[in-house]
This record gives C-alpha cells, structure tokens and sequence, in this order.
C-alpha cells in the first residue's frame, strides 16, 4: 500500500507512525513537496490508525484521511473502500424533473446518524422527493454542529456512522430510487483540528475572507492545493457513489488565476460522469447574481450545472412576512414586484441598485438561452432558518395558508424547487445554531460572539439560544408525530398533491423561462403566472382577491375551494389561498 503525503513545509524528515510502527518517507523525485513509501498491505489493514510527524514533530492526522475515528485531533485510520458490496446502482437522475430536499442528519432524527436517516428515506419517496441534499459531513470538533466547520475534507463524521454508515445511506436511497447530492465546503476548513499549515502552503495571506486567510487557490503552492479540493469531491462521487455536489458560498472562493479552480472542477466532474455513464451534479450556493455561474464552460461560462437562487427566498419571504431588515431592505419596498420579477428574471439584481450593499449588483439571465431548472427555488434553507436569533421557521409567523402558498410558488414555479427537512409538515420545531467545540476558549468565543451580533439587532442576549448547550441542538431535532396531526397533516397532503402534480404535468417542468408570464396587484396582495396551458394563482391578503384571469379553467388543485372564472373572467380566491388551473 502506498502512503504519500504532500509536505513541502517538512524540512528534513517525514515519518510515518503506522500502527505504533515508526517508518521513513522518501522525498518523491518526481514531485516537489511530496513523501512517500510503501508498505505491505497486510501491515496496513482497514481499520489501521496511523499519521504524520514532520522533522521531528507531533505526530499528526492525514491531510487526504479518508477516516477520523477519533474525532479531528486524533489519528486517521485507513479505509478499504473495495470492502463495500453495493447492491443498488445510481438512478441517474438529472435536475430538470428533479425536487430537492436537504438534510441535516445530525438533526433529521433524534438518533442523530446516518443509519437512523436511511431509516427514514421511505417518507421522502412518499413525499415524492428525488434528489436528498445532505448537508456537510466532513468531520468536526464534538458530536453535533452544522458541519460548515469540518476538516479532514476525505472523511465522514464519525458519530454520523462513518464511511460505511454514509455507503449504506446512499446504497439504501439509491435502492428508492433517490439520488444523494453532499454539500462540500472548499471556501475555509474549520478553526479546530485543522493541521493543514503544518504539512504547506494551503492557505494564504494574499486574500482575506470572514473565516481569517484564504484557502490558496492562486499563490504559490496553489497547484497542488487545488488538486487536493478536486481529489476530495471526485472522491465523494467515485468511492461513495454520490450523484452530485451542492458547493458551499463559491462567492468567497478567492481566486484570480486565468483558469479558476470552479471550471476544473466542473470539467472533471463532467470528465468522471462521461466515464461513469452517469449524470454528475455541481450545485452552487452564490451571492454574486451572476449567470456566468451556470453557463457552460464553452461558452466562457464556470460551467457548474445549476446555482440556488436566494433572491427568490428573499421575494418571498418579504411577501409572506412583511420583513425588511437587512438584505430584505430591497425586497421589502414592493415584495410582490419583486417575486415577480424573479418567478420571470430569476434574479432580482440583474445590474439593479442594491441598498443592502451600496451599489449596483448583479447580471441579467439571458431568458431565451438559460433553462430555468439551471437555478433552484425554496421558501426555506437552513441558512435562512438557522440564520435567524432564534431560528424559528416561517411555520412560527405564517398561517398554514401562506405556507400553502409558499408550497405552491415554489412547486409550481419555473425553478428546481428544493425543501427543507420538516417543512413539508409545517414543523413547529425550530432550527437553531448549535455547536459542540471541545476547546473551552473557542466555544465561549461563539457562543459570546453570536449574543453580541443579535444583540446589536435589537435582541435580548439571555433570548439567544446557548449555541454550545445540549438543549439547542435537541430542539432542533424534527419531532416525527407532527405529521400524523393537524394543521400539519393537512399541509403535508398539499405538498405531496403538489410534487404529484409536477411529475404529472410537463408544463410544470417545461425550462423555457422566457415563456413564463406574470400578473400582480401590490395593494391587494395577490399574483397569478402562467406555466404553459397551467395558471397559478395566489392570494396572501386576508381578503378574498378577484384575480382577471379570463376563460372558466379547470381546477387541479386548490387549498380552499375556489369560485371559477365566470363571464367576467374574475376568479375568486379565498383568503391566504391558492389553485392551480388548466385552460379548457
């Protein structure tokens, strides 16, 4: 077996600790920076702890470990991932019909594991799901956190279960016929049990982000750096079957070489699924409202395949809440115009003046060239739930009316639609901020931090929920018996006729964005669209709305009974209300 580490900062010796067995590394002749020797298989069985001392030093976790059995700080172990017999292929599916529904597994079940989700995976093929977006399971310091904090960027948390706890859940999902999409973080690694300064250069002074120095994507040294990013996403997809990477804020990837880092992994992502036989998916989350995102790579575009779309979110979370601090200040002015504008434009700052920053921001989306399924649509995330003081859902303000509207805007809609876990029910749980450091200093630092930023907003600092208390995390936890009991079982039978509806209607699906047309009244709170021979219309006042929408129509779903279209054309809709019509 081969052991090989790159460590241009070692001076004079690597060694390797194997087993309680200390071992010389050779400088590779070929390769500048790099240790490597060879060892018997036999003495490095799956399972093995071993590491890393440099000139001398601590001996130290594998920068490309492909498992942390103990934790960050502790010893990597090695992984036979040949061992695994898969019993399900990968379903293949793309995004144009897709419906995403991200998870945190820490969370999705009170045990907390990649076992006890798996378990779990028959309500998402009820639901109608096809694609589960896991977020982050890179290893972090303790056993429960958000997962935005991971190092060891090879490895699986080990209290989720591990490596082969995370090739059962996508074996198991794949059996249903789910596809598996991981959220990978490439933009920081976490401030604990992070060794990578101690074996180079992988991170930089060159550029500053909120996290402190830049991940190197473009100083000297950055070769290889990048090549330890697109070996660790290749490795999701290749040794764990994953069908596709949602990639963390690439906004704060700092990176000005001519080739950036996001087109070579968007080339050998679509290199792998060619040889695989396989559709492979590169999800962004971006700020920057830029189309080039998801613009083919022939066409001067970074070539990822698809990017979330929080000016959507914020469109309608303004209309549903009536909120405007902060990045919802420019929504909030005319919310209705603004959903509008993005159900049709997909982005509200196309070129537009942003007050929120202080400048014009954004590029428009070519209409007639771009497919809508390029760009995913939601209500709620886990960073705009989680985000929040408390972290209270929209569940916790609106009526299950709105949030039946909201369902609807978001399945009906031209984009990719993705839920958040619970949300199909209405969970009446919180999803708050919630961290587990083992470093005394580091925990006390967030947990004082984030009192501080809220209470700046105008929050209490005792109503801040204790990031680093047991309790925070527990709340969290979606409460399962919600969805046998009303209003919420009523809510998740809307979102189930809903997703239905999607896969029983091509027009629901259809990626022609220039072919959506939109209608709206600010004053009386209602906007209706037109998807092909389908019409959508919505009513967020507390009124009954008289929305023109002309012709009779046919009613395919409703969430009040609805008073069709008569000579007038006017169709009326209850309060906080929606249907979905066909022309006849």
């Amino acid at each position: 077996m081969l052991f090989e580490v790159w460590a241009p900062q070692a001076r004079e010796r690597v060694e390797l600790q194997l087993q309680h067995v200390t071992r010389p590394l050779a400088r590779d002749p070929e390769r500048d920076g790099w240790w490597v020797t060879e060892v018997d298989d036999a003495d490095a069985p799956d399972g093995a702890r071993y590491g890393y001392a440099l000139d001398g030093g601590p001996v130290l976790p594998d920068p490309r470990s492909r498992r942390q059995p103990d934790g960050p700080d502790g010893l990597s172990a090695v992984v036979d991932h040949s061992s695994y017999s898969w019993r399900h292929e990968p379903p293949g599916r793309g995004l144009r019909d897709a419906v995403l529904y991200e998870m945190h597994v820490g969370t999705y079940t009170p045990e907390g594991t990649l076992d006890a989700a798996a378990g779990r995976l028959d309500h998402l093929v009820e639901l109608g799901i096809t694609h589960v977006e896991l977020m982050p399971l890179c290893p972090f310091p303790g056993r429960h956190g958000w997962g935005y904090e991971g190092v060891s960027l090879w490895a699986v948390h080990e209290p989720y279960g591990g490596p082969e706890a995370l090739k059962r859940f996508v074996d198991t999902a794949h059996g249903l016929g789910l596809g598996v999409v991981l959220d990978v973080v490439h933009n920081h690694l976490g401030p604990s049990g992070n060794y990578l300064p101690a074996f180079g250069p992988y991170f930089t002074d060159t550029h500053h982000t909120p996290w402190g120095a830049a991940v190197n994507l473009d100083a000297p040294g950055s070769d290889d750096v990048r090549a330890y990013l697109l070996g660790s996403a290749l490795a999701w997809l290749r040794d764990y079957r994953i069908d596709g990477l949602r990639l963390d804020a690439v906004h704060a990837l700092a990176d000005t070489r001519a080739l950036t880092f996001l087109e070579e992994l968007s080339a050998a992502v679509d290199a792998l699924a060619a040889e695989q036989g396989r559709e492979l998916l590169l999800i962004a989350e971006s700020d920057l409202a830029d189309p080039r995102t998801t613009t083919p790579r022939e066409s001067w575009g970074l070539g990822l395949h698809a990017q979330w779309n929080d000016d959507f979110h914020h469109a309608l979370h303004t209309t549903l809440t009536g909120e405007s601090q902060g990045y919802y200040a420019d929504f909030a002015r005319a919310p209705l115009a603004a959903l509008a504008k993005t159900l049709g434009h997909v982005f509200f700052h196309d070129g537009t003046y942003s007050s929120f920053r202080g400048r014009t921001h954004g590029r428009p989306v070519d209409r007639t060239k771009t497919s809508a399924h390029r760009f995913l649509g939601y209500a709620q995330t886990h960073d705009q739930v989680g985000n929040r003081a408390t972290g209270d859902r929209l569940s916790a303000s609106c009526s299950p009316g709105l949030l039946a509207c909201a369902a609807a805007l978001v399945l009906t809609g031209p984009f990719t639609p993705m839920l958040f876990m619970g949300e199909e029910w209405g969970a009446s749980t919180p999803w708050q901020f919630f961290t587990d450091h083992t470093d005394p200093e580091l925990a006390e630092a967030v947990r004082t931090g984030r009192r501080r930023e809220f209470a700046s907003h105008g929050w209490a600092e005792d109503d801040i929920p204790d990031p680093q208390d047991a309790a925070t995390r527990d709340r969290s936890c979606l409460d399962w018996s919600e969805r046998d009991r009303e209003p919420h079982a009523r809510l998740l039978a809307w979102y189930r006729e809903l997703i239905a509806l999607r896969a029983a209607q091509p027009d629901l699906t259809d990626p022609d964005l220039a072919a959506v047309r939109v209608a709206y009244d600010e004053e009386a709170r209602w906007l209706a669209f037109r998807r092909g021979d389908l019409r959508v219309a919505v009513n967020f006042a507390k009124e009954a709305a008289r929305i023109p929408l002309g012709g009779r129509g046919r009613v395919l779903a409703a969430w009040e009974p609805v008073e069709l279209p008569n000579g007038d054309g006017l169709l009326t809709l209850p309060p906080e209300s929606c249907v979905i019509l066909a022309d006849v």
